[in-house]
């Protein structure tokens, strides 16, 4: 997969820029443009940053030429929602500039959506032609796994709604996805590379592959650390990805499947405390769902439970989250 993202002539259309400066004669009389909301608000710092260093041409001051009234609709993460990912407006060269441009075309639609027409179960399509899903939870409205906080801020241009969680969506499916963290597609430093050495021994890349008729799964995707603190455990040395072919293939393979939910991929919105059936067949253990996160638990784990690094990753055949602990079934 040559980028993170399918590419779309509408990434050159769609503007998205915060960075620009804005008079008042650009809005005289009517509400502010979205720019203008985001680069007078501190609480978007981050993600003004963000926008500039995507390098995306063009400005969020001016009408929407994809859509008839000109308006666009933003998802804005806030600066918390940076912070959950550990980034701010300082350190945001850790990505690839390709997949951040990306990552804020995700977040923007053509037209005006209002926070009424968010209703459980429904779709909304991003500017990159991806679906984003509606899920209501305890009286609250998220947006995949990213609660809105606050709905139906009126610019001149289109309306805003603010979000606790940047949006994540890869475009390709799981092994791509994994693929692409890997190949440092995402973060300019490679991650999940002891992840796709094991699918790949364990030859379960085509069973993660999107194919005509096949599932959707939740997947729980361990980090590179957590491979190797799995290896310190086990009186092993994980120092490189190939290291992991120390283990019988067989045990790889049921590790990983302990990971693989079939229940159709779910966000962290859509996940509550109790027990998960991998494909693995050894139950796993979700904690409670707090701040947008749910801790998970393998039979062969104790007590030691693993966290979410990066929740709610949209692939195009399910949803991944990245854990910081290897799930461990009865070996």
């Amino acid at each position: 997969m040559k980028n993170l993202y399918i590419k779309s002539v509408m990434a050159l259309a769609l503007i998205f820029t915060f960075g620009a400066c804005e008079t008042e004669s650009n809005f005289e009389d009517s509400a502010p443009s979205i720019s203008y909301i985001a680069v007078s608000n501190p609480a978007f710092s981050a993600l003004e940053a963000a926008a500039v260093y995507g390098g995306v041409a063009g400005v969020l001051s001016n009408s929407n030429p994809n859509d008839p009234d000109g308006n666009y609709t933003v998802f804005a993460p806030n600066n918390d929602a940076f912070a959950r990912l550990g980034l701010n407006e300082d350190n945001l060269g850790v990505l690839q500039q390709s997949f951040l441009t990306n990552t804020l075309l995700y977040h923007v639609s053509n037209g005006n959506s209002f926070g009424s027409s968010f209703v459980n179960g429904s779709t909304s399509t991003s500017a990159l032609s991806l679906d984003r899903r509606f899920i209501t939870r305890g009286g609250d409205t998220y947006i995949n796994g990213s609660k809105i906080l606050a709905t139906d801020i009126n610019a001149s241009n289109g309306t805003v709604h603010v979000i606790d969680k940047v949006m994540i969506a890869t475009g390709g499916d799981i092994v791509q996805s994994a693929i692409a963290l890997q190949s440092a597609q995402v973060f300019k430093a490679p991650e999940l590379t002891f992840l796709v050495e094991a699918v790949v021994y364990a030859d379960l890349v085509g069973a993660l592959t999107a194919s005509e008729g096949s599932p959707s799964f939740t997947v729980f995707a361990p980090t590179d650390q957590a491979f190797k603190d799995l290896g310190t455990a086990l009186g092993l040395t994980f120092t490189q990805p190939t290291d992991i072919r120390q283990l019988p293939k067989e045990v790889v393979a049921t590790v990983l499947l302990n990971h693989v939910i079939a229940n159709g991929g779910k966000f962290t919105s859509e996940l509550d405390a109790g027990i998960l059936s991998p494909l693995g067949g050894d139950p796993l253990t979700l904690g409670a769902y707090t701040n947008g996160t749910l801790t998970v638990t393998g039979v062969g784990n104790g007590s030691a439970v693993a966290n979410m690094a990066i929740p709610d990753v949209q692939a195009t055949n399910g949803v991944i989250h990245v854990i910081d602990r290897v799930l461990l079934p009865n070996l």
